[in-house]
């Protein structure tokens, strides 16, 4: 589901700092892996069972005496290290545990045919991932995969066979389960999931999705002509906005920076104009094509709809007009620019024609008194009174017809819309007329409209208290070393680090799953939540309207209550993890807590590796070029020395330089550069988080030391923990979706993420004996 396009809230969400950018727009799982077809993921799977099995067995000979290590076959599908010196390892044997062998060989698979005699100093990158990308395809549907694709399809597939099989009814996996439920519990149990299974047999249905065809975009095409007629723009926008559009603003409520526990609205510019990014209206041969296609499309829906013949040539004109007042993706993401408070009559005086008053007071609860707002934008909004000013009605009519086409396309089957659908597969160089199987759209659609019954299911079937406990264990460990490495940082004054430490041992981590807001374990709690939704299983359109105007109502709803600071904003499968600096919390749902990046049954250096990384890296947000600003109680404040600021600047200046120095191949195949300000609080977060872990894992195996896996032993434990943490960046991308990502996305590519991190890490270099151990760039 388009969740840019459908959200009046998206842009928001700049405060907060996941790990990962949506990885497709479609969907708030990160497109999920697999080759071509069945066949290759097939192929796959019987590779790597091959792998794990040879593994295994010739560990197994080796420890029954019948091979000598000089006497190891050439046949193995990879390097047992038997002509170099073995690395010492201290007082550990080796881990022969099947969950062991199949993180030996998926490590194994990934590495690089040549590790052994890459130089991990200069080539990390390549020897932890070059197997990993001879070894993975594209989809035609991908712009890009990486290792967290992976363990989003393998999430993604557990959640079809859930969807696609009876109600649990005599699943015993947890105190939770459906068979430990009482009649009365149980049966509301089973009505949730018969919700699910409506909405997904319900977008499964591609038969009666063609036959209704457009006529449900039709009707809300006509229903926003209507509302335009009236001559008064607030009219129009005010009637998208219901239906979870953004037209030339957006609108959303959410925590006051300045007083967290409050809930406020804020109006921006829309995160997406037209074209994904500002700096694709400067490729004229794009914008030509982005022109014909608007031209098609609308031309094609214009016969059925109440609309006046366009000019598609005027409508982009519109746009890149919006697009050169708009804020720059840097600009979104600074609290210091966007977080501008003022009263209601001050930010409708910025854009008289949109009469802003009217517009919020049709959104906002009728007993709620709206004084005051945050614009976080009012350069855009000035610049957009002359731009509306110099508009003609015919063209701005247009444009909204045009963003009604964009919003709601995906939930359509028709060729009136493919050409739309052709283009936004090309700006990310996936094949034109590619589709993603119809189940995977689905389950994405599930998780989206009703994810947090999706995400009982889920929990029951793949995460367990023994996981909970110990994703809590590396959390807490991470703050802990992360405040013994304040206290000896010499670049911040005294009261700052005491600020500082007392801002960690505030942060609440959220680990596994929400139990309130509402409890996942709970299904009264969950019917309640979703008692809004109204879901058949024969109208897909329909239910995904439903599903939008209920999340927008309950987001309007929330004005003039305290800030619920038990909700999540990410579902229990997703793979992906975030900090709030308002709330002052470090959040990671189960789906981000999966093999490899995490496993209780494996030797710890790998989960602190990887998953460890993770939870430093959302700690150290809570210091990085936003979350600085926040306090210990998520107040937006000035709680730095000016000393320290001053310090913070010049070490963060290097990140920038560092990283600005990365490039990726640009439209006119010339270097284009990463913006080191735009990927700085990332790249600084990435950091310190992998800093953090290191030192949180040292501290455990001091205590208990770890195992060897069998296959590795090349690598010390200590390396093995960087090759994890890499090991999860390992990745391909497409030309074009890369470009998108330096125009829009804060966090640099992925192997940047390895190269920049590994280069600002005293820990890794010391762990492979490189000749500079000092690191480039360094905070923590």
């Amino acid at each position: 589901m388009d969740r840019q396009s459908l959200s009046s809230g998206h842009e928001r969400t700049s405060e907060k700092a996941p790990l990962l950018q949506d990885e497709e727009s479609r969907s708030p799982i990160p497109a999920s892996y697999c080759a071509t077809c069945g066949r290759r993921l097939r192929e796959a799977f019987h590779w790597r069972a091959f792998a794990a099995f040879m593994v295994l067995f010739v560990i197994w000979l080796c420890y029954a005496g019948f091979v000598v290590k000089d006497d190891w076959p050439d046949i193995l599908p990879f390097s047992l290290n038997t002509n170099s010196k073995e690395p010492e390892h201290k007082g550990a044997d080796i881990c022969l545990t099947p969950a062991c062998v199949h993180a030996s060989s998926e490590l194994l698979y990934n590495l690089s045919p040549d590790y052994q005699t890459l130089d991990p100093c200069t080539d990390f990158e390549e020897l932890v991932c070059g197997g990993w990308r001879e070894r993975h395809d594209l989809r035609p549907d991908q712009g890009d995969a990486f290792t967290g694709t992976i363990m989003s399809e393998n999430s993604q597939m557990l959640l079809r066979h859930i969807l696609e099989a009876p109600y649990p009814g005599l699943s015993a996996h947890s105190y939770f389960s459906p068979a430990t439920l009482d009649s009365t519990t149980g049966s509301v149990d089973k009505e949730n999931f018969d919700k699910l299974k409506a909405a997904y047999d319900a977008c499964l249905d591609e038969d009666t999705i063609a036959k209704v065809g457009v006529a449900p975009l039709i009707e809300i095409l006509n229903d926003t002509a209507k509302h335009f007629s009236s001559g008064d723009l607030s009219v129009t926008i005010a009637f998208m906005l219901k239906a979870g559009m953004s037209t030339v603003i957006s609108a959303d409520t959410g925590a006051d920076d300045k007083d967290p526990d409050t809930v406020v609205v804020s109006i921006a510019a829309p995160w997406s104009i037209g074209l994904p990014a500002r700096e694709m209206y400067e490729d004229e041969q794009l914008v030509k094509k982005y022109e014909d296609v608007a031209s098609k499309v609308l031309s094609a829906l214009q016969d059925e709809a109440s609309t006046d013949a366009v000019d598609a040539h005027d409508l982009v004109e519109f746009e890149k007009q919006l697009a050169k007042a708009a804020p720059t993706a840097e600009d979104r993401n600074d609290v210091t620019k966007y977080y501008n408070p003022m009263s209601l009559a001050d930010a409708d005086a910025l854009t008289p024609q949109l009469r802003l008053s009217e517009i919020l007071h049709s959104l906002v609860p009728s007993n709620y008194q709206l004084e005051r707002v945050i614009v976080m934008a009012p350069k855009y909004m000035k610049e957009l009174s002359k731009v509306l000013a110099d508009t003609p009605e015919k063209t701005l009519h247009t444009y909204f017809m045009w963003k009604v086409v964009q919003s709601y396309a995906s939930f359509i089957e028709a060729d009136a819309v493919a050409p739309l659908k052709r283009f936004s597969n090309e700006l990310e160089g996936k094949d034109p007329d590619t589709k993603p199987e119809r189940w995977r759209t689905c389950v994405d659609h599930v998780d989206f409209g009703v994810g947090w019954i999706l995400s009982r299911f889920f929990v029951e079937k793949a995460f367990s208290a023994k996981a909970k406990e110990f994703g809590d264990q590396i959390v807490s460990d991470i703050k802990d070393q992360f405040i013994e490495k304040l206290k000896v940082t010499e670049w911040m004054e005294k009261e700052v680090i005491e600020l500082a430490i007392s801002k960690v041992h505030n942060i609440v981590q959220k680990i596994g799953y929400p139990d309130k807001s509402p409890n996942i374990m709970d299904p009264a709690s969950l019917k309640k939540y979703y008692a809004p939704v109204n879901i058949t299983s024969s109208t897909y359109f329909g239910n995904a309207v439903s599903i939008i105007r209920a999340e927008l109502a309950r987001e309007w709803a929330a004005l003039g209550k305290p800030v619920d600071r038990n909700q999540w904003d990410m579902t229990v499968p997703t793979v992906n993890a975030y900090y709030n600096p308002p709330g002052n919390e470090i959040v990671f749902p189960a789906g981000i807590m999966q093999f490899p990046v995490f496993d209780v049954d494996v030797p710890q250096y790998l989960s602190y590796g990887a998953f460890g990384s993770v939870s430093g890296h959302e700690l150290s947000h809570a210091f990085d070029s936003t979350g600085r600003h926040y306090d210990q109680n998520g107040n937006f404040t000035d709680w730095w020395t000016e000393k320290t600021v001053e310090n913070f600047k010049k070490r963060a200046e290097c990140f920038v330089e560092q990283y600005s120095n990365f490039t990726v191949p640009g439209p006119d195949d010339k270097p284009l550069h990463v913006n080191g300000r735009l990927t700085l609080g990332e790249n600084i977060a990435d950091a310190g988080g992998l800093a953090a872990a290191f030192a949180a894992w040292k501290k455990r195996a001091a205590e208990k030391p770890n195992q060897d896996l069998p296959g590795l032993e090349f690598f010390t434990q200590e390396q093995l923990f960087f090759v994890n943490y890499a090991n999860w960046w390992c990745g391909k991308t497409r030309k074009e979706t890369a470009i998108q990502r330096i125009y829009l996305d804060p966090h640099a590519p992925k192997f940047a993420r390895i190269l920049g991190t590994m280069a600002n890490s005293r820990d890794f270099r010391e762990s492979f004996q490189c000749d500079k151990k000092e690191p480039v760039c360094e905070l923590w």
